[in-house]
């Protein structure tokens, strides 16, 4: 679908909602545009390197163990 063609079906589709509904649908749209965005790899290479191998160590087999685990309390 192009971005023309989802417009499009969002505003006929939520045209067809009562109010209600409809200021619900704006609420959603604003809460997505309040969604903080995440920045570029390339800005955060100042980074690169601030963890010690020690520390990158220790955090690699804390991640293991804890992937390695199955929760059945779910």
């Amino acid at each position: 679908m192009t971005d023309t063609i989802i417009l499009d079906t969002i505003q006929q589709k939520a045209a067809e909602l009562p109010l209600n509904l409809q200021r619900q649908v704006l609420s959603f749209i604003e809460s997505l545009q309040a969604t903080p965005r995440g920045v570029s790899g390339k800005d955060l290479m100042f980074l690169a390197g601030s963890i010690s191998d020690t520390d990158a160590a220790i955090i690699l087999e804390a991640v293991e163990a804890g992937c390695e685990q199955i929760d059945h309390e779910w």
